[in-house]
């Protein structure tokens, strides 16, 4: 049997108990560069163990529906994704249950925003729903494990709303 989910576009409330949206929304906070630029303070808040980095991920797209069994989880740090392109993609988080994933919820990040998700957050891995899938990434980049996954006995599928 397949569990369904109906994704929802990303908003910083709604994502607020996994993380943060990361974007360019409303006014700037500040003007910089003799006048030239918008700086958007302090948007994420990365909470990282150990030293952190910024690495470039290429994954495949996927489309809707799309179907998943494997979440996981980063103890030592969060993470956030960055798009390099101007393309939505999937966010699947999961709220705790007992130290296992309960239920996931879905989003579908606009183009424009990115996302950072909370240090020992349960969340689904990259799904970008456009090419070319190319995101920078700013995690824990240290040694020692940092990586807990998690597989559903049946599966989840994510749904257009």
């Amino acid at each position: 049997m397949t569990r369904r989910i109906v994704a929802r576009l990303l908003t910083p409330t709604d994502f607020a108990p996994f993380g943060q949206v990361i974007e360019a929304a409303g006014a700037p906070d500040r003007i910089i560069n003799a006048g030239r630029c918008g700086r958007f303070h302090d948007r994420a808040r990365p909470e990282i163990e150990g030293r952190t980095g910024i690495s470039v991920f290429r994954s495949e797209t996927v489309a809707l529906p799309y179907s998943f069994t494997l979440v996981e989880r980063h103890p030592l740090g969060s993470q956030a994704f960055l798009p390099m392109a101007q393309d939505p993609f999937l966010v699947i988080v999961v709220p705790d249950a007992g130290g296992r994933p309960g239920a996931p919820l879905a989003f579908v990040a606009a183009p424009g925003q990115g996302i950072n998700i909370g240090r020992n957050v349960w969340h689904g891995v990259l799904t970008p729903l456009a090419g070319p899938g190319l995101f920078a990434v700013v995690d824990r980049c240290d040694e020692g494990p940092n990586l807990e996954e998690y597989l559903y006995d049946e599966p989840w599928t994510v749904v257009a709303g």
